[in-house]
Parts: structure tokens; sequence; C-alpha cells
């Protein structure tokens, strides 16, 4: 990626880039990448908002693929100088089998792995998650911790089971010879929750709420805290990462890095409410919540009605055992490695990011449900 900073020469693509991730990434490279000559976005489901990036000064190739083909992504790639692979099946409640799961997620970035071989990519930046880490299903909590802090990584579910994996093969494929001879270097970004404009579960919630009357009822105690991370600076970071992986080879090379701003740590609840409040939506607390006991029964209870359920019809409760698991656990972090290896810091501040996501909410009161 050493071309002249004068004269665009660089060819990114993004895969997944019409998913909430995605689209912010797609937006950015452009707004932040002078080197961009061509960016390719390859997605399942093509978005009409593609075609009004087609009038600017880059190459915008909309590119209709699946993941699982690896004949399309290798043909996609062929002549790119960096992917970032953010498709995959984001799925904790039942909604695709553990097989589709684990097809689009392991299988798929196993294809982007093995396109980078065949076409010369040289530069590989995939979207892990924290689930790769935990919560764990014994609830451990994971307090401010980093890359490097011990937790036993304890997963039942096929969600953060193909993650796991996923991620294992992108590090495992660090430094293996792409076509020409030169090293396959590769990184993954593991975002805590992330919020933002497009986010599918804060929509969710708001239209849940508005059924009720304006509230939401507090199903978890509120001392419970999780780390959430505003889609801007994810986006953001994959961006540095990508500029960054030519001369930071040796250091940045097989490496993974939380992804996560300044956004408060607090509740999966409380936080959402720091955009829904302004919006009209009150969270009712239960007195007393439901114990856990009880709470763990009702999991359970879905998760065997799923099962027997599947050949007839699809139940997708919202609980179940393992949301009950990564609700009732704490798990935050707070690191420096991704300022220590490559410059980060969040380009939105809290404050910006908490108007940019209420303005969206905002946006929706209109919009039929």
């Amino acid at each position: 990626m050493a071309d002249s900073a004068q004269v665009p020469t660089l060819v990114y693509l993004v895969t997944g880039g019409c998913g909430f991730l995605g689209e912010h990434i797609v937006r950015m490279l452009l707004e932040r990448e002078p080197r961009l000559r061509e960016l390719r976005v390859f997605d399942l489901h093509l978005s009409s908002w593609l075609e009004e990036l087609k009038a600017g000064p880059v190459q915008v190739t909309a590119i209709q693929g699946d993941v699982t083909q690896a004949h399309e992504v290798a043909a996609a790639m062929s002549g790119s100088h960096v992917v970032i692979h953010t498709a995959g099946l984001v799925d904790v409640f039942g909604k695709a089998s553990p097989k589709t799961i684990h097809k689009v997620n392991v299988q798929g970035t196993k294809n982007v792995i093995d396109a980078c071989v065949q076409t010369g990519t040289q530069y590989l930046v995939y979207t892990s998650s924290m689930e790769v880490v935990g919560p764990n299903i014994k609830g451990h909590p994971f307090y401010r911790g980093n890359e490097d802090t011990p937790y036993e990584a304890v997963h039942s579910h096929p969600y953060p089971c193909s993650k796991a994996l996923a991620e294992q093969l992108v590090l495992e494929a660090n430094g293996r010879k792409v076509n020409g001879g030169l090293p396959l270097v590769t990184c993954a970004l593991r975002p805590t929750g992330i919020y933002g404009e497009g986010h599918q579960v804060m929509r969710d919630f708001y239209y849940q709420g508005l059924r009720f009357g304006g509230r939401l009822f507090r199903a978890v105690p509120a001392s419970v805290e999780h780390g959430r991370v505003y889609v801007g600076n994810v986006a953001w970071m994959h961006i540095l990462v990508a500029r960054e992986l030519e001369q930071r080879a040796a250091l940045m090379g097989g490496q993974v890095y939380f992804c996560y701003d300044k956004s408060p740590y607090k509740s999966y609840e409380d936080f959402n409410m720091e955009f829904l409040s302004p919006c009209g939506l009150r969270l009712i607390g239960a007195h007393p919540l439901l114990p856990y006991w009880l709470l763990v029964l009702l999991a359970t209870l879905n998760a065997l009605l799923q099962w027997l359920l599947r050949p007839l019809v699809l139940y997708t409760p919202l609980l179940n055992p393992y949301t009950l698991a990564m609700a009732n656990t704490t798990f935050t972090v707070s690191t420096n490695k991704a300022q220590r290896h490559f410059g980060y810091k969040p380009l939105f501040s809290w404050e910006e990011s908490r108007t940019r996501t209420i303005q969206w909410v905002q946006a929706m009161e209109g919009s039929a449900w």
C-alpha cells in the first residue's frame, strides 16, 4: 500500500458493505481515504443508497454475492489491495440454524482468506466480536479487561462459537504466502456492543416501547455493566487498521484489538434509554425483579420450545440461555492497545455519538411500523 498519496491507486473490497457496520465503513472510506481509486461493495443484498455514491470521484462498484460461494468471493477480490471482511450472520435469537451460522461465519471467512491467497490480496481486516471472549455461559464478569486479561471463554451458542472459529482462521492466516509470494497480513477487531444510526435492535426496542404506551420494562439489574461503542468509531478503527497494516505489519499482523470508545458503562437497558428517553420512552422498574432462577427456567423453556417447534414454525424469543447470560453478566473493556499500535482515538465523542443516535431515533417517530 505504498502508493503515492497524490494519485489514488488503491482498490478496497468491503464484504457485507450494505450491513449496519458495513455502510458506515463504506461511507467513511469515501470521506477519509484519499488513496482510494475503487471501492467494491460486496453483499448478498445490495442497497439503493449505493447509487448516490457512484456520482463521486471514487469508482464505487456494487457486487451482489454470497461469501459462502468461494468463486464469487474470489471474483470480487481479484485486483484488490485490501479487504475489510464485515460480512457475517449475527444471530443470538435462533432465527438461523447452527449449520447456516457456521456456513456464513466460518466457511465464508475461509473463502475470504483463500481468495486473498488466490488473488494476491495482501491485507485483510476482519470484524470479529467481543463475544469471541465473552460473556461466557458461566456468567463470569469481565471488568475493565484488555486483550491479555485471563478469562475462560466458554461458549455453547452457535454465534460466538462461529466467530471464535472465524477469528482463529484469520489470525492463523497471518504470514501465509499469497499469489506473488508476499505474506498475507491479517488483523481482527473485537467491537463491544455496537450502537448508532441503523442499529436494528435499537429500532426494535423503540417500536416495542411504542406498542406498550411509551414504556419499557426492566428485566436485569441496573448494577450489571456492559461496554458499548458507537458505530462511527468502529468504522474509523477499521479504516485506521487498513491504512496502517503495511507499515506496521510486524507489530499489527496476527493481532486482535478490542474496539471501544468513551461511551459510558451501563446495563443494556439503561444505556439504550440514553437515546430512547429523549424520544418519549420510559423504563419501568419491576419491584422486585424476577428471581434469577425463574429467568433461567423461562430461558430454558424457551430454548426447548424453539427446538420442538422448529420443524413447524420459527419461534425466536428474546430470552434464551445465551441472551440471559449476556444481559446479566458485566463485560467491560478498558485498553489502549489500539492507540499504542496504530494511533486510534475515537473520532466521535460520547456527546456527538449520543446526539447522532437520538436524531436517528427521532427521525423514526413519523415512520410506519
